[in-house]
């Protein structure tokens, strides 16, 4: 486990909100907590370094230091008050995808403590049914035969009070197989079992504090009936209990259709809008058929909420500029820094500019596993005293969306309620040779230091509140930034930046492979976001056949561009092309002297703008994004400058092919893997600057902030904010 490791209950807040801290420190002696102002979270001794300031605070102190646990693997929880009948059936269908595991519970309500309860599993043997046994181990019948991975089968199980009689049964579903994998165990009981827990009933677990036993894959129609029910008319009786799990798709409850009501809570988020048994691929969203998405993929490793206890608080002061923050922390050798920012008052602006925080990108790339990590990492890291912790070591507290599941599918959901590693200042994620290989939070810090070397006054907001509030929330502004990476976005999003663009608002896009991939927020539990990788795209990996809807919202998911809004549409450039953590240069095109953008280059006589920097040693460079007018580039869009000679190992994104050799616009994969730097008037008075490229703020530090990718910027934020 870490030694000192924490999270906070909100990403942003304002004057008078008060943001939770949550702390888990294995000290013996107390942990030590201050305020500073993070300025720069590079750790790079080459770069500019950590930068922060110390900030005066009411929580600033020491805290008795105690271990907070992270407890995985996603359930619904039912409480319930009744006592079950002592003859009983209960049954469900299930697609397991780790089916040779031990101990995964399908219904329970089984106290593992006191051996009480029963408990409709399923392990390498199939199906099996548990009874709890006062003072001796629980009762077990299996069916005897393993099921198969990824295949739909009806499991069963009942007890008979009065004859002693056991039966577990599972039978395939779908197309006949040749497979010995359908049966039915019988077996009489003679003890009378035990029944009497009062622990609540859950579903996809088996019980225990923390819950154990998780289950992995799909549970659909789960139901539990008074006596024994025969598997070929389970309708015979009503049920005591009824799961309808395609009912209010996009909560976290389970609604019981039976005479009782006894509801369920989903725990740790799992996958909703799942197809089920029934789906046949007539229809592909779950809007226009509920009935056949009554399914619900649990997985052992979800996380969704670590719901650790609160340490210490803040309420933001009013007179607490708007910034990026952290609650530094420190005990022994050991330190962290839980970042938050601080936005100004709602309604209100205290600078002309506004940088706008991609939080949605930082969480759903949280604690993001990559395979390059190793010794070299390690090293580098307690050379240049980073942030030391690594998802790919410690994935106690869940997994990005760019990761897997332990059964092998991808991950859908992130949430900030836990910690996230490589949201740190002082986190760098990629060890290259050739800068500081850092992205997403750390990474736009490069734009903040630059923005307080040049001394141009800024508030900060995010994501959150520009989906929640809309294009009114920038109106004020004079000019909006973007950091390095803003890839994931809601409508409410887009429709805001379009909404300020479009007002006569000034927006400079100033990364890469920005407004690609729809996301959607849950309706209930605030921090939790949901992607679903759909057809198209660079993808981690790829949504099952009719699960692309979003569960949250009901929306088609996938890329924006197949929403039929290209990244153009909004920023004239694209994602085009990728490589590994490298970057070159732009050259000068001859739009940099056209009379209407000449302004930009102002001082500026360079050819090649950016053969440096901190990101790849170049300010063009890993995702790079391009002008199509085909695609919603404005024809008025000027192109100041293109990138060349990217390495061999940049490709085109999937979505540019048609074929192994030609693409979807035309050109070649040479011409179409670049980064365009351009410009563009809009009809509402307002102006748009795109630098195409995920590496540029990367380069604004160079020869101590005195150079020409730091200059044009320096002329277009002039301009924006005159």
């Amino acid at each position: 486990m870490i030694p000192l490791i924490g999270y906070a209950d909100r990403l942003s807040l304002r004057a008078g909100e008060t943001i939770n801290f949550k702390v888990s420190s294995q000290g013996s002696e107390p942990y030590q907590a201050k305020l500073v102002r993070v300025i720069s979270g590079d750790p790079n001794p080459n770069g500019p370094g950590i930068k922060e300031k110390e900030i005066t605070a009411d929580f600033a102190g020491s805290y008795p230091s105690r271990t907070q646990d992270a407890v995985q693997g996603s359930h619904i929880r039912v409480p319930v008050n009744e006592a079950l009948p002592q003859s009983f059936t209960v049954v469900a269908t299930i697609w397991p995808t780790r089916p040779k595991k031990e101990n995964q519970g399908i219904v329970s309500r089984f106290d593992p403590t006191s051996n009480q309860g029963f408990t409709l599993a399923l392990g390498p043997n199939g199906a099996e049914i548990r009874f709890g046994q006062s003072g001796t181990e629980p009762f077990r019948l299996a069916v005897g035969k393993p099921v198969r991975e990824r295949a739909w089968y009806r499991v069963w199980a009942s007890y008979d009070a009065d004859t002693g009689a056991v039966t577990v049964g599972q039978r395939a579903l779908g197309e006949a197989t040749l497979e010995d994998d359908e049966g039915v165990s019988s077996q009489t009981f003679d003890a009378t079992p035990d029944l009497s827990t009062n622990v609540s009933l859950l579903i996809a677990a088996i019980g225990g504090a923390p819950v154990s036993g998780h289950f992995n894959g799909k549970i659909e129609a789960p139901a539990l009936f008074e006596g024994t029910v025969s598997f070929d008319a389970p309708n015979a009786k009503s049920p005591i209990a009824s799961w309808d799990f395609a009912q209010e798709m996009s909560s976290m409850r389970a609604v019981d259709t039976g005479p009782n009501g006894w509801h369920g809570m989903l725990v740790n988020a799992p996958a909703r809008a799942m197809t089920g048994s029934n789906w046949n691929g007539t229809e592909r969203n779950w809007n226009h058929a509920p009935e056949s998405y009554g399914a619900i993929h649990f997985h052992e490793d979800d996380v969704a909420d670590c719901e650790w206890e609160t340490d210490f608080s803040f309420t933001v002061p009013d007179n607490l500029p708007s910034g990026a923050y952290a609650a530094r922390l420190s005990c022994g050798e050991y330190w962290e820094a839980i970042p938050f920012f601080v936005c100004p008052p709602k309604g209100t602006r205290t600078a002309d500019l506004c940088v706008l925080v991609s939080t949605f990108t930082y969480v759903i790339y949280a604690n993001q596993a990559r395979v390059d990590f190793g010794e070299t990492w390690r090293q580098r890291a307690k050379k240049w005293g980073a942030f030391p912790w690594n998802p790919m070591e410690h994935r106690e507290y869940g997994l990005s969306t760019y990761n897997f599941h332990t059964d092998g599918s991808g991950i859908c959901h992130a949430s900030w309620r836990r910690p996230m590693l490589n949201v740190r200042p002082g986190y760098f994620p990629i060890a290259e040779d050739n800068g500081s290989g850092l992205r997403h939070y750390p990474a736009d810090t490069h734009l903040l230091d630059w923005l307080e070397e040049k001394g141009i006054a800024y508030d900060v907001v995010t994501d959150w509140e520009l989906h929640h509030e809309g294009a009114d929330l920038l109106t004020p502004y004079k000019s909006v930034v973007t950091g390095s990476h803003p890839e994931y976005h809601t409508s409410e999003t887009l429709d805001a930046l379009t909404g300020y663009r479009d007002g006569g608002g000034n927006f400079a896009y100033l990364g890469g492979n920005g407004f690609y991939w729809r996301v959607a927020l849950h309706p209930e539990m605030d921090g939790l976001i949901e992607v679903r990788r759909a057809e198209g795209g660079i993808r981690a990996w790829a949504a099952e056949p009719g699960e692309y809807y979003q569960a949250f919202d009901g929306e088609y998911g996938g890329l924006w561009r197949r929403n039929n809004r290209p990244p153009q549409q909004l920023a004239g450039v694209g994602f085009s092309a990728q490589g590994l953590f490298e970057g070159t240069y732009y050259r000068r095109a001859p739009g940099a002297n056209d009379p209407r953008t000449s302004w930009i280059f102002e001082g500026v006589p360079d050819e090649i703008i950016g053969d440096f920097g901190l990101s790849g040693g170049g300010a063009a460079g890993f995702e790079l994004d391009r002008a199509d007018c085909g695609l919603g580039t404005p024809e008025n869009a000027v192109i100041l400058a293109a990138s060349e000679n990217p390495p061999d190992h940049f490709v085109l994104v999937p979505e540019e092919w048609l074929t192994h050799v030609t693409t979807i616009p035309g050109g070649s994969h040479e011409d179409l893997t670049r980064a365009d730097m351009i410009y563009f008037d809009c009809p509402g008075g307002g102006a748009v600057f795109s630098v195409g490229s995920i590496t540029f703020c990367g380069s604004l530090s160079h020869n101590g902030y005195d150079n020409n990718v730091s200059r044009i910027l320096e002329n277009v934020l002039n301009r924006f904010l005159a």
